[in-house]
């Protein structure tokens, strides 16, 4: 029985099936791509982080330790690849005498480094000019001293007379932070910057001319070992913050006291522990809704035939088959559905992996790919075993025999809208959005030092429960609108069907559910549509942005520390090939009362045009209004929102910042009126910074010097501009471009590239509406054949008849476009602003991608017509012959 039953599916519902089993393999598909996906986005977080450090460790001995026995210690430590022995020196400071002029600088730092440390460690020291070994210059202290290889410099000793020593090289320290860090001081005790004077001397050198100072002021040398790790990590960064931690613990518990971890590398890792966290957010906010939204797709196809399927089931018990018997049958094709629809799934993510990132595992690796396959498979089966084994069991459980073969069923308001359950997922969405999105709300909260992170998930109730309460109320609103509106109905309905426009709106009140359940399924996949594609143009607009804001502008030259550069030195790099417009900027330091904040000097009619300024960006007015403000009245000024706290200022209070004086050299006075918040600003630090006037501030100070030039190039061939300007500038200027630091913002989750996951979830998306509008309404019309043939029999022609069914397919159209893009609309800007910690900065404006939505749109009413007409077509059919086979 069970290989006719098998059959007779194959035979007479062939399509039918296939469709049901499109409808699992769509969420199928979409589990494991997005799933395999995540994992491969978190291995790569944890490569990025892991690349970003030179030295994973900075292991600093202690006082009374033994600086070989700690050594020997790091070298035998687990996972240790090398490990070498730094020495750190206190000078009182540098002189040179070069040019007939002698210059000095405050108190540096000396290094001695083995030779092959720079080999060892190529990420800590960059070559600028002169020779790699020898005594090395840091750039800062070069330009401060005036001094180049080949020049003599002598270094102050505490307590000793000074020593001379010839310049090799000048080099530059990319981590130097890392590098003259307080190891195992808190965050709060940090250095704010990094020493301005630093000499690199080989290890012998150093020993000979710094280590005497140890007998008489030991605490001015200190010796670190710095060391790298090869042990394997585990591909997401929580877990690989979890090992490295443990291990830097476990050196120390063996050392005994006498040596403290400094754990570059596990900074790293912190910082990408929580992106990871926000990753595995958005595999809920873009992979759950949409396997939902299929599962139902699913669930309407099979429901689209449960009049015949009742039918058919009534038969086999007045036959004599018992309940488990049908139950079984059902069963049977339950599994045929989700054995499809998994390998149909599973076939499809291996291509989307394969042809969007270049690997069947979506680069996640095998094991966790066939492990997402498989979780993805066994979501199928349920799936199937929900929309086609359930409902046929509620059927044999719930009606008899003869309930089962009525044609038309009573239609009965469902309990949760008796019970008000849109209404109150409404309102709880709106109270939890309003919760959650609230100040000093963090959705992903990673302590300092903490290996857990905490993710508060209940915030997406606000999402989830908008999305099931504006279906659950459309549904509401449609199902009133077909049954108490037949007179408007009537109306609407007759330039399609004449005559029979009476009857049309009858039948379609009367059969409301299908329609509604369409219209509904229609609506949730254009909210789906709109809002997945809103979120991720969003989110590429804030990667670029963030990008922008990190380096300034498409190439951003930065003059070395000692170079003196007027606004007009901006005029030979216009003029290179590619450079579309060179904007100044002035970078000073200032004093607020004791505290020193960066200072930022702008041209306020011209910085908008080369580098991306955000409304997010500023409190108290738009980039406009108060760039506007700052060139309309010199003396305002633009103030960290920090600083506005500490210091208690409102709207046009007086503010005395001390600013170096060209002439004096000296600090002097200069006022300026606080004008407004800017939070973020481009090669602004994060932190306090202010942003004034930069013509104001140069006949303030008597000084127009440059501090950076920000180089547009419309967006194209940054890589070649920057080439360049290097080659034009050498070795006087840092030169950086936007393809640079979009590769360097790798601990942020903006950096993860999801071009390749979008085009599959947009394709996805548009799939599903189209099934949703189309297929559910074609397959709903087939299912009223027999209505159709009666109809005509009673004298309707094929033109009313056709107007009928492209009356039903109107009323679909316009309820899902209308009520989705409502949904839509309140679910993309919640989304935007629950999920605020993605984005760095966040957005001022979503962005909408109208060629996609207008394709969506156009696939989606091109589906519902093309069901509509085929059905029309098949609604032409001679009656007797239908009949006959119904």
């Amino acid at each position: 029985m069970m290989t006719l039953w098998l059959r007779g599916l194959v035979q007479r519902r062939a399509w039918r099936l296939l469709a049901t089993a499109a409808g699992v393999g769509l969420s199928v598909a979409l589990i494991a791509a997005i799933g395999a996906f995540l994992t491969a986005s978190k291995a790569t977080m944890t490569a990025r982080a892991v690349a970003t450090v030179a030295v994973d460790w900075q292991v600093e001995v202690q006082p009374g330790g033994d600086p070989a026995t700690v050594l020997a210690a790091v070298r035998q430590a687990p996972g240790i690849a090398q490990a070498l022995p730094v020495q750190f020196g206190r000078t009182t400071g540098f002189q040179a005498a070069i040019a007939g002029s002698t210059q000095s600088t405050g108190p540096g730092v000396v290094l001695g480094i083995p030779k092959d440390y720079r080999a060892t460690f190529p990420g800590e020291v960059r070559q600028l000019t002169g020779r790699s070994d020898g005594v090395l210059l840091a750039q800062q202290t070069a330009a401060n001293l005036h001094a180049a290889p080949g020049d003599t410099i002598r270094i102050g000793r505490p307590g000793l007379p000074p020593v001379s020593v010839t310049v090799d090289g000048v080099i530059d320290l990319p981590q130097a932070d890392s590098l003259f860090q307080k190891v195992g001081a808190p965050p709060q005790s940090q250095p704010s910057a990094p020493p301005d004077n630093v000499l690199l001397l080989p290890a012998d050198r150093f020993a000979q001319l710094m280590g005497p100072v140890a007998a008489v002021d030991p605490q001015a040398i200190r010796t670190q070992v710095h060391a790298n790790r090869t042990a394997a990590l585990p591909h997401a960064p929580a877990a690989a913050y979890t090992s490295v931690v443990g291990a830097a613990h476990n050196l120390e518990a063996a050392s005994t006291g006498s040596a403290v971890v400094g754990d570059n590398l596990a900074a790293a890792l912190d910082a990408a522990r929580s992106d990871a966290a926000y990753a595995q957010i958005l595999f809920l906010c873009l992979g759950l809704p949409g396997a939902v939204l299929a599962a139902l797709l699913t669930a309407a196809v099979a429901g689209s035939g449960a009049v015949r399927r009742r039918r058919e089931q009534a038969l086999l018990r007045v036959r004599g088959f018992g309940i488990r018997r049908v139950v079984g049958l059902a069963a049977l094709e339950a599994g045929l559905v989700g054995v499809l629809g998994g390998l149909l799934g599973v076939l499809v993510a291996a291509i989307v992996g394969r042809t969007a990132f270049g690997s069947t595992s979506f680069g996640a690796g095998t094991g966790a790919t066939l492990l997402w396959f498989g979780i993805a498979f066994g979501v199928g089966l349920v799936i199937a075993g929900l929309t086609v084994l359930l409902p046929a069991v509620r059927d044999l459980r719930g009606s008899s025999v003869v309930a089962a073969r009525r044609q038309v069923d009573r239609a009965r308001n469902p309990l949760w809208m008796r019970l008000g359950l849109d209404f109150i997922c409404l309102v709880v969405s709106l109270l939890v959005f309003r919760a959650s999105s609230g100040n000093n709300y963090s959705l992903v909260l990673a302590p300092e030092g903490v290996p857990q992170i905490s993710v508060s998930y209940w915030a997406f109730f606000g999402p989830a429960l908008l999305w099931i309460g504006g279906a659950l109320l459309l549904w509401r609103l449609a199902s009133l609108a077909l049954a108490h509106g037949r007179g408007a109905l009537t109306v609407l309905v007759r330039p399609l069907t004449g005559p029979l426009a009476r009857t049309t709106a009858a039948s379609m009140s009367r059969q409301r559910t299908p329609l509604v359940r369409s219209v509904v399924l229609l609506a949730l996949a254009i909210s789906f549509a709109v809002s997945t594609a809103t979120f991720n143009a969003t989110y590429r607009q804030q990667a670029e942005a963030d990008a922008q804001l990190t380096n300034g502008a498409d190439v951003t030259v930065t003059e070395s520390p000692g170079v003196v550069a007027g606004p007009g030195a901006g005029t030979a790099l216009a003029a290179i090939p590619g450079v579309r417009k060179v904007e100044p900027l002035q970078h000073r330091l200032a004093y607020v009362g004791s505290d020193l904040q960066d200072f930022y000097g702008v041209r306020p009619d011209t910085i908008a045009g080369s580098t991306a300024l955000q409304d997010a960006y500023f409190v108290g007015g738009t980039a406009r209004a108060l760039l506007q403000k700052l060139a309309q009245r010199p003396d305002s000024i633009l103030v960290s929102d920090e600083t506005v706290k500490d210091f208690q200022l409102s709207p046009g209070d007086l503010i005395r910042l001390r600013l170096q004086d060209s002439r004096t050299k000296g600090f002097r006075t200069v006022a300026f009126h606080y004008a407004g918040i800017v939070k973020e600003f481009p090669t602004a630090p994060r932190d306090s910074f202010f942003v004034a006037n930069a013509a104001y501030v140069a006949k303030a100070t008597g000084n127009d010097a440059i501090g950076s030039f920000l180089v547009d190039t419309g967006g194209k061939n940054q890589a070649a501009v920057a080439a360049a300007v290097r080659s034009k500038l050498g070795d006087s200027a840092k030169v950086t471009d936007l393809t640079q630091v979009r590769a360097q913002v790798g601990s942020s989750l903006t950096s993860v590239d999801l071009a390749g996951l979008t085009r599959f979830e947009l394709a996805f998306a548009v799939l599903i509406a189209a099934g949703a509008g189309g297929l559910v309404l074609a397959l709903g019309l087939a299912e009223r054949r027999r209505t159709f043939a009666i109809a005509t029999v009673l004298g309707a022609r094929r033109g009313q008849l056709r107007g009928l069914v492209l009356s039903e397919a109107l009323a679909v159209t316009i309820g899902g476009l209308i009520g989705g893009a409502l949904v839509a609309w309140g679910l993309s800007g919640m989304l935007i602003k629950v999920l605020t910690g993605v984005f760095d900065p966040p957005p001022s404006t979503a962005a909408v991608p109208w060629p996609y939505l207008s394709a969506t749109l156009v696939v989606a009413v091109a589906a519902i017509a093309v069901g509509a007409l085929a059905s029309a077509q098949g609604s032409t059919r001679p009656a007797v012959e239908e009949l006959r086979e119904l």
